[in-house]
C-alpha cells in the first residue's frame, strides 16, 4: 500500500499563488504516476495534472499555463505550483498515486 499526505492549502486572493505538496510512503517503488485531482461542492472529482516517474506531464486545459506539477523521486514527493489563481480553482485538492491511492485532501480557497 501507499500512503499519501498533502499539505499547503489555504486561503488566497484571486491572482495569488499557492504551492501544494504531497509526500508518499509505503510501497513507493510501485508508483509510476502521481497526480493532483480536485473536487468542489456538487461537482465530480476532476483531474488537474499528472506526472510520471520519467517526468512526463499532463495538465487539464483549465490550468495550463498557470499550474506546474513537479516530482522529486528521491524524496517521494510531488508538488503543484499554482499561480494566477481564480475563484473557480476553489476546491479540495487530492494527491493520487497510480490512480489507486489517495490522500485525504487539502482545501484551497480563492476569494477576496
Amino acid at each position: 500500500q501507499v500512503q499519501l499526505v498533502e499539505s499547503g492549502g489555504g486561503l488566497v486572493q484571486p491572482g495569488g499563488s499557492l504551492r501544494l505538496s504531497c509526500v508518499a510512503s509505503g510501497k513507493v517503488d510501485s508508483i509510476y504516476v502521481m497526480g493532483w485531482f480536485r473536487q468542489s461542492p456538487g461537482s465530480h472529482r476532476e483531474l488537474v495534472a499528472t506526472i510520471t516517474n520519467s517526468s512526463s506531464t499532463y495538465y487539464a486545459d483549465s490550468v495550463k499555463g498557470r499550474f506546474t506539477i513537479s516530482r522529486d523521486n528521491a524524496k517521494n514527493t510531488v508538488s503543484l505550483q499554482m499561480n494566477r489563481l481564480k475563484p473557480e480553482d476553489t476546491a479540495v485538492y487530492y494527491c493520487s498515486s497510480n490512480y489507486d491511492y489517495w490522500g485525504r485532501g487539502t482545501q484551497v480557497t480563492v476569494s477576496s
